[in-house]
């Protein structure tokens, strides 16, 4: 029986914090790429379900029923019914045991399984060399090896295993040959559950939206380097904005604005701040090994990231193309970028009475200092330079709160003098004829960043500026309470809703306290959390349907910050 295509809004996601894999719901894993996030893909069958490499669980009549985590971890179950029974599939990538890989446990059949891997090295560009080890294993090209319960086949180019009816399996893809026994992978199990616990321990959320919460903080947890603390923006590449579209990027760098959102929301949502301050060592790490301008994203070994690459030998997700394995945009001029380094560090310093990394933070102030007055590509990182208005809004706010923390006059003055030219720039160039802020200097567009502006208290949230803003983003912007961005290269209608974007608006109303307003938004944009917990980087308005890559961290710490601003504004009301 052919099993129907992946959607992105079928995927669940397993990992080390090292990497990750993704898997369908039927039990398919269609995205595994050994070793590193951004590593050569082993199976790329999200891409191209073909070509591209899966490993299926075969049974008659198999069908999808439900699936979970174990309580806050990334351990997975799966439950798959049969006309005979249910089966139930635990998948897992082991955290401090003795081996790297993934692990599939499979409880007793319900009728005979056929259990197939078709790996496919280095995005399907490598042939898969299959050979049988003598301790039962068979090795792909010499270095991920397949271990399993039961006897296991080479036939062409796909490694299979056939499980009788009434017994249960196991199977185990290793990074390394290691001998793998039943009483190894539940030593695995064990440790593994322990690790999760003790990385869940740092915070634990309770109030409103509550296991909306904890499923994004174990996508945060799930999308961080566990080496040197870097934050990727998603676990996938090539995932469209536009289906059938150019729209395609590869999200697996870690990008300073989302990584010190991320980190800001972790801060206020009551963390111990073990996670934020790695996160600010790895900024400071990465910037040695680069010069001016201050890349806006690095690789995990903090490095600026490679440029594109284009794979044209797979078909790529609903034929949408180019497939592109690293990002051209790494050499842009993103100030806020580098804006909200500088506020992650305000709120880490404020919460732990600390200034860890002065030297740099400093240096990077300088830098918006001396070059807040160029053109930059923006938040959205477009091709075309303009004075982005959110990029000089929160170049203003960011060294005005900076500045608090310096303990030099002169450093102090000459920051907040910077503010202080920036705020009379955007009071002179960049508000519309009707009196919005523009989506930049001259023009009549308006974004959904400039909904941030309150938020990062830069201006009132009744403001009449901003009073006009939201009408506009309502009238021009807003489809069935999502909203779209506004974008120099490209039409935004044609993508989906931008869902941090939706979550920002959300956080406008609790500084309002327009509660309805705020629940409709929230409502809307929560649609687009799946089963598990994820959510992409937009969603369609009129269809539902998910796109771009998954899960999109940045969209996940939105979520995160308007619901800590809600809980406040309820504690707040109910004193």
């Amino acid at each position: 029986m052919e099993r129907s295509k992946t959607r992105i809004e079928d995927l669940a996601l397993i990992g080390d914090r090292r990497t990750c894999a993704y898997i369908s719901k039927d039990g398919t894993v269609v995205w595994y790429c050994p070793g590193r996030f951004d590593a050569p893909a082993l199976l790329a069958g999200l891409l191209d379900e073909e070509k591209g490499g899966l490993w299926q669980i075969q049974a008659e009549n198999l069908r999808a029923s439900t699936r979970y985590y174990h309580s806050d971890s990334s351990i997975l179950c799966t439950h798959l019914a049969t006309a005979s029974g249910e089966l139930k599939v635990e998948d897992f990538m082991p955290i401090g045991a003795s081996f790297n890989g993934i692990c599939r446990m499979l409880s007793e059949a319900p009728n005979q399984l056929k259990v197939v891997l078709s790996a496919k090295p280095d995005y399907a560009r490598q042939a898969p060399l299959l050979k049988p080890e003598p301790d039962g294993a068979v090795s792909i090209n010499g270095s991920m090896f397949l271990y399993a319960s039961h006897p296991l086949q080479v036939q062409d180019d796909q490694i299979l295993c056939n499980v009788p009816a009434g017994q249960a399996s196991w199977f185990v893809l290793c990074e390394q040959a290691a001998g793998i026994t039943s009483e190894k992978i539940k030593q695995a199990h064990k440790v593994t559950q322990e690790s999760w616990q003790e990385v869940t321990s740092h915070i634990t959320y309770y109030g409103p939206y509550e296991q909306q919460v904890r499923n994004s903080l174990r996508v945060l947890r799930l999308m961080t380097f566990e080496e040197n603390g870097g934050i990727i923006a998603a676990g996938t590449t090539s995932l469209p904005e536009v289906k059938g579209g150019f729209r395609n990027y590869d999200y697996r760098y870690v990008w300073l604005r989302d990584a010190a959102m991320i980190g800001s929301a972790l801060t206020r949502a009551g963390s111990d701040g073990e996670e934020e301050r790695r996160f600010l060592s790895f900024i400071c790490d990465a910037m040695h090994h680069v010069e001016e301008p201050v890349v806006p994203f690095f690789t995990l070994d903090k490095k600026p990231a490679p440029g594109e690459l284009l794979l044209h030998h797979l078909k790529g997700y609903a034929q949408s193309l180019p497939i592109r394995v690293g990002n051209d945009a790494n050499d842009q001029l993103q100030l806020d970028a580098i804006s909200n380094v500088l506020l992650a560090a305000k709120l880490i310093y404020n919460r732990f009475d600390t200034r860890e990394h002065w030297e740099l933070v400093a240096w990077l102030a300088d830098y918006l200092t001396e070059h807040w007055h160029e053109k930059d590509h923006g938040l959205w990182e477009e091709t075309q330079l303009q004075h982005y208005t959110s990029s000089k809004v929160v170049a203003a706010v960011s060294l005005e709160y900076i500045s608090e923390h310096s303990q030099e006059e002169e450093q102090r003055q000459r920051w907040k003098s910077a503010a202080a030219d920036i705020r009379a720039f955007v009071d002179e160039n960049c508000l519309t004829s009707e009196g919005a802020y523009a989506a930049y200097a001259g023009s009549e567009a308006v974004d959904v960043s400039a909904i941030l502006f309150p938020i990062w208290a830069y201006v009132d949230a009744d403001a009449p500026q901003v009073l006009k803003t939201v009408e506009v983003l309502e009238r021009d912007h807003c489809q069935n309470h999502l909203f779209r961005r506004h974008l120099v290269d490209f039409d935004a209608k044609q993508e989906g809703a931008f869902l941090a974007g939706t979550f920002w608006v959300a956080q406008y109303w609790v500084m309002r306290r327009d509660w309805q307003k705020f629940k409709e938004v929230m409502e809307a944009a929560l649609a687009f959390m799946n089963d598990v917990g994820l959510m992409p980087e937009e969603g369609d308005p009129e269809t539902g349907e998910y796109l771009g890559n998954i899960p999109q961290t940045f969209v996940h710490a939105s979520l995160i910050g308007a619901v800590i601003d809600y809980k406040a504004a309820m504690e707040q009301e109910s004193n």
